[in-house]
C-alpha cells in the first residue's frame, strides 16, 4: 500500500486521533438538516439499505446470515478425479464423464488434478457440502464456463496447499439463455473459496467468479481477469483472508442484490484486495469494511454503496470519478458515464449514509473525493483526500448533515465546490480557499494562535482549498494555514469567505 503523504501530526490537545469524514456537492458548509441545495436534480431510490447500523457489526445484525463452508477435509474420505485432455477418471459412482464434461452428482469431497479441456459440473440435489479440492488443476472450456454449479446445498472450493490452479471459460458461450452460466467459475449455490494454494481465473466472455447466492473468500491467492465483472456475490460477497487481485473491464468486486432486504452487501474483514477496473472498484448496497488491506489502483468510482461503513482497514482508492460514493442504485444509474459533476443542490436522502469509524483511508479522485448523497459521519480514523483539480467537483461532497466527532481528516482539492463539516460538529475543523492554486509537493502547515504546530502535510496533488479536522482543534479558536509560505488566518468552525471559488457559505 502506497502512502505517499508525509504527515507530522502533533496534537495541541492530548487525545487519540479518531475520525474523519466526507463531503457533499455544492459550495457550502454541510447542512445540519437532511436537505441541501444542489446543482443536479434529485432522484427517487428503490434500493433496499436494510440497516440503520452505524458500525459494521450493527449493520450485519440486520443482514442475511453469512454461510461459510469448511475448507478442512479428511483425505481418506476424498474422491480423486484425474483430469486428462477431454476426459477424466474416478472410482466414484457420483462422477460421470461424457464429451469433456465431468459431472458430480452427490455431496462429498473431490480432489481434482490434471488438465481438462472441458467443464466440471456440480449437480447435487441432496443435502450436504460438495467440496472441490483443486490440486494443480487446470480447466479450460471452449464452449461455456470452466466450473458450473447447477445445484447443491453449498459448495466449497479448496485450493490445496502448494498447488497452482487455473480456470478459463470460453470466449463465446454456446448457451446464452437466461439460466446459462455467466462466469468462468459459476455457482447457483452458496460458495466458499479458501485454502492456501493459488487460483487464476480468466473470464473471456463475461465475468470471472459468480456466486448467485452468497460468496465467501477465506484464503488462497486468487487472481481474476475478466472482460466484464470480476467477482460477484449476489446476496453477499465476503473477504476474510487471502490475497485477491482483480483486473476487470466491468465492476471488480461487488454484490448486486438490490431487491431483498439484508442482501447485496460487501464485507471485508481481512486479507488483501487489489483491483484495477474501468468501472466501479468495490460496489454493493452496503459496503462494510472492518479490516484488511484494500487498494483500488484504478477505477471509475472506487467504492460505491447506499451504506458505507469503515471501521478499520488500510485503504487506498484511485478513481477517475468519485473516490467514495454513497448513492442509491437509482442515483448511480442516473450518473453512469456522466463524469463526476458535483451533486450540489440535490436533496439529501437520509437513508444514505457514510460512516468512518477507524482505519486508514487515502483517496485520490478526479471527481468528488468523499461523496454522500445523504449523510456523512466521521467518528475516527486517519483520512487523507486528494480531490479534484477542477472546480466541477470537490474533495468533500455531502448533501445532508456532515458531522465530525473524532479522527483526523485532511481534504485538499479545487475550491469551486468546496464543502466543510457542519458548524455544530463536536470536533473542531478549519477550511480555507487559497488565493491561487498551489502545486503538487506544496507543504501545508497548520499552527495555533501561539504559533505551535498542529499538523504539517506535504500534498501530492495541486490544491486550491484545505479542509482539516483533528482532536487538537478547538471550535472558535484562530489558526493559521500556511501553504508554501503564504499564510491565511481561519477560525475553527467557520466557513471561509473569499478564495477563487467564491464564498463558502452555510
Amino acid at each position: 500500500m502506497r502512502l505517499p503523504t508525509t504527515a507530522r501530526l502533533r496534537q495541541a490537545v492530548a487525545g487519540s486521533l479518531a475520525a474523519v469524514l466526507l463531503a457533499g456537492c455544492g459550495a457550502s458548509v454541510a447542512s445540519d438538516t437532511t436537505t441541501t441545495t444542489s446543482s443536479s436534480s434529485s432522484s427517487s431510490s428503490t434500493t433496499v439499505v436494510a440497516s440503520d447500523g452505524t458500525t459494521v457489526d450493527d449493520a450485519l445484525a440486520d443482514d442475511v446470515a453469512i454461510e461459510t463452508g469448511d475448507t478442512d477435509y479428511d483425505e481418506a474420505d476424498a474422491t480423486a478425479i484425474t483430469l486428462s485432455g477431454t476426459s477424466a477418471t474416478s472410482d466414484s459412482d457420483a462422477v460421470t464423464v461424457e464429451d469433456g464434461t465431468v459431472t458430480i452428482t452427490a455431496a462429498g469431497t473431490y480432489v481434482l488434478s490434471g488438465e481438462l479441456d472441458g467443464q466440471v459440473v456440480v449437480d447435487s440435489t441432496g443435502d450436504g457440502i460438495v467440496r472441490l479440492v483443486l490440486d494443480d488443476a487446470t480447466i479450460t472450456s471452449s464452449t461455456t464456463s470452466a466450473i458450473n454449479v447447477v445445484d447443491a446445498h453449498s459448495v466449497v472450493v479448496v485450493l490445496a496447499d502448494g498447488s497452482t490452479n487455473a480456470l478459463t471459460d470460453a470466449a463465446t458461450y454456446d448457451d446464452t439463455s437466461e439460466e446459462a452460466p455467466t462466469g468462468a467459475l459459476y455457482s447457483t449455490a452458496d460458495l466458499t473459496i479458501g485454502g492456501t494454494g493459488s487460483l487464476t481465473v480468466t473470464g473471456r466472455s463475461n465475468n470471472g467468479i459468480v456466486g448467485k447466492d452468497g460468496l465467501v473468500i477465506t484464503g488462497g491467492t486468487i487472481d481474476v481477469t475478466s472482460v466484464d465483472d470480476g467477482i460477484i456475490g449476489k446476496d453477499y460477497l465476503v473477504l476474510t483472508d487471502g490475497t485477491v487481485t482483480v483486473d476487470s473491464v466491468g465492476d471488480a468486486f461487488k454484490s448486486d442484490n438490490t431487491e431483498d432486504a439484508g442482501s447485496g452487501f460487501v464485507l471485508i474483514r481481512g486479507g488483501s484486495l487489489t483491483v484495477t477496473t474501468e468501472d466501479d472498484g468495490i460496489k454493493g448496497v452496503q459496503v462494510l469494511v472492518a479490516g484488511g488491506t484494500i487498494e483500488v489502483a484504478g477505477s471509475n468510482e472506487a467504492m460505491e454503496g447506499s451504506l458505507i461503513i469503515i471501521d478499520d482497514g488500510d485503504i487506498e482508492l484511485h478513481s477517475a470519478d468519485d473516490g467514495v460514493n454513497v448513492a442509491s442504485s437509482d442515483d448511480s444509474a442516473a450518473t453512469d458515464g456522466q463524469g463526476g459533476m458535483g451533486g450540489g443542490g440535490m436533496e439529501a436522502d437520509s437513508s444514505l449514509h457514510l460512516f468512518i469509524n477507524g482505519g486508514s483511508l487515502e483517496v485520490w479522485s478526479s471527481g468528488d473525493g468523499l461523496d454522500s448523497n445523504g449523510l456523512a459521519t466521521i467518528t475516527g480514523g486517519d483520512i487523507v483526500v486528494y480531490g479534484p483539480t477542477t472546480d466541477g467537483n470537490g474533495a468533500l461532497d455531502v448533501n445532508g448533515t456532515f458531522e465530525v466527532t473524532g479522527g483526523t481528516l485532511l481534504a485538499t482539492g479545487s475550491a469551486g465546490m468546496m464543502v466543510a463539516p457542519a458548524t455544530d460538529s463536536a470536533q473542531g475543523w478549519i477550511a480555507t480557499a487559497l488565493s491561487a492554486t498551489a502545486a503538487a509537493g506544496s507543504e501545508v502547515v497548520i499552527t495555533d494562535d501561539s504559533g505551535a504546530e498542529v499538523a504539517t502535510y506535504t500534498i501530492a496533488k495541486d490544491l486550491a482549498s484545505v479542509v482539516f479536522s483533528s482532536a487538537g482543534l478547538e471550535q472558535g479558536a484562530t489558526y493559521t494555514v500556511t501553504v508554501d509560505g503564504t499564510a491565511t488566518s481561519v477560525v475553527a468552525g467557520e466557513a471561509p469567505a473569499g478564495g477563487r471559488g467564491g464564498p463558502v457559505g452555510g
